[in-house]
């Protein structure tokens, strides 16, 4: 078995699967970065496990906690390279691609086999394009919704950090800033969109924690999924183990 880890910005998501065909989730969760130690229970529950491989995007004290939590397991972290799991990488420099979209992508390819946007808004938001063949074609990131309202509110004088609700016309600066703020995100993900729109089959895959903030304001094909970097992450472990054996 293999334990799969997407270390990001506020949480940390791991399942454990075995490989074979099809692959298998025995078990999955969150923990947040303060109960990364959490992992070595994790690693005595499933005793079968032969190591550990993910994706990092949180920094090396928190890759150094996810190595000293899972114990004498090895871990490995996955490196963007020019092509995995039918997707090439069009990116100028491939390596420079972060691991969670280029294991994103990876996932999006397994779920989806026409053009996708892949869209995944956390604590930023990630637009990437990825053709019907498997071209990553490029994209963006953008601060996600609650980082949008923080700058606000430290980067100016009167605009407070408050729960505002959404409104197509907003009449009060609390909604007006997180009208704002989800509108911004709908735009970059629907003008990205355009891009691929009138190919056969086309959609959006959004994910992430602040999915929900605004999929509904969304005005093309989608398709709602979670964990599409671990989904990434198994099928390339999965992979490597059948042609290991």
């Amino acid at each position: 078995m293999i334990l799969l880890v997407d270390a990001g910005n506020t949480r940390i998501k791991w399942r454990v699967i075995s490989p074979g065909e099809p692959l298998r989730a025995v078990d999955e969760g969150a923990l947040a970065h303060e109960a990364i130690g959490e992992l070595a229970a994790i690693c005595r529950r499933h005793t079968g496990l032969g190591r550990v491989f993910g994706c990092n995007v949180a920094g090396i004290g928190v890759a150094n906690a996810i190595a000293a939590a899972c114990g004498p397991l090895a871990v490995d972290w996955l490196h963007p390279g020019a092509s995995c799991g039918g997707v090439r990488n069009l990116y100028e420099q491939p390596g420079q691609l972060g691991a969670d979209r280029w294991a994103a992508l990876i996932g999006a390819r397994q779920t989806h086999a026409h053009a996708c946007l892949v869209v995944t808004a956390g604590t930023a938001t990630t637009v990437d394009l990825l053709s019907a063949t498997g071209d990553f074609l490029g994209g963006l990131i953008l601060p996600g919704v609650d980082l949008m309202q923080q700058s606000l509110a430290r980067g100016t004088a009167q605009l407070p950090l408050a729960d505002g609700h959404f409104a197509l016309q907003p009449r009060r600066t609390i909604d007006a800033i997180r009208s704002g703020c989800l509108q911004a995100q709908a735009g970059a993900v629907e003008r990205m969109f355009r891009q691929i729109a009138d190919a056969p089959g086309a959609t959006c895959l959004l994910g992430g924690g602040a999915a929900a903030s605004f999929a509904d304001l969304l005005d093309i094909p989608l398709r709602r999924i979670d964990n599409l970097v671990l989904l990434g992450l198994g099928a390339i472990a999965g992979a490597a183990a059948i042609t290991r054996h």
